[in-house]
């Protein structure tokens, strides 16, 4: 393992090893030398990636923080469907979350979120959560419109799971995908949480879907009924966000 990917195999440790490990975790997790673990930690330190907290270990540091805030500055995409999410809420009552996500290698990531009034505005989605690829309406509405090559690469990498989450084959899992590709959105209940259901729609870049739009409601304060009334609501949402990523070509990377 070289130096870039030995760095980064340490960042990636703290997505599944918790949020402090020190320097004896990381070289036992990577099969290091502890000075060679050493050496990785401290360059991440100096680069303020990596801060020293109490009892030896290291937590993620400030840099983050920074990153974070040119990635939201630089982020159009969101920028140009804020306006979008905020008419969405205030259409559904205020009831519910409006959520923007992207794949992410096989996960699906909200990357914004605009929240109604409490207390109806709860959900497991926030910036940075990722979700399984395969389970709710805001990977399903995504999932859908990928191209059957694609779709077919990420089922045979996902067997199991795909398995696990329904479909029992590939024709079934493709049929059932199709199907929300002819509806042209994604409708789901108690996929992700129980007790929340999802309306999702596509959201497009020279004909390639580059995010999901959807609104995330409780059903203790509204029904599936009312939820289905609000599709046509939602799926115009998402062809406004899509004008206003191809007025703004460089609004997503290519």
């Amino acid at each position: 393992m070289n130096g870039p990917a030995r760095i980064l195999a340490v960042l990636q440790l703290y997505e599944t090893a918790g949020p402090v490990l020190t320097v004896d975790d990381i070289a036992r997790s990577l099969n290091l030398s502890a000075s060679t673990a050493y050496r990785s930690v401290r360059s991440l330190v100096q680069a303020g990636f990596l801060d020293p907290v109490a009892g030896a270990g290291y937590a993620l540091g400030p840099a983050f923080i920074r990153y974070d805030r040119l990635l939201r500055q630089g982020d159009r995409l969101s920028r140009i469907a804020e306006p979008v999410m905020r008419d969405l809420v205030a259409g559904a009552g205020g009831r519910g979350t409006v959520i923007l996500c992207r794949r992410f290698r096989d996960c699906v990531m909200c990357v914004h979120e605009v929240r109604g009034d409490a207390p109806y505005a709860e959900t497991t989605y926030e910036r940075g959560v990722a979700m399984p690829m395969f389970v709710g309406a805001s990977s399903k509405a995504i999932m859908a419109f990928l191209p059957d090559r694609q779709l077919k690469a990420v089922y045979l990498a996902n067997e199991a799971v795909i398995r696990a989450s329904g479909p029992a084959t590939w024709p079934e899992f493709k049929a059932q995908l199709r199907e929300i590709r002819r509806r042209g959105y994604a409708l789901t209940d108690s996929e992700v949480a129980r007790g929340r259901i999802g309306l999702a729609a596509p959201v497009f870049l020279d004909d390639q879907v580059i995010a999901g739009l959807s609104l995330v409601v409780t059903t203790s304060v509204m029904t599936r009924p009312a939820v289905e009334a609000l599709v046509p609501t939602l799926v115009d949402a998402a062809r406004a966000v899509t004008d206003g990523v191809s007025r703004d070509a460089d609004a997503v990377p290519r």
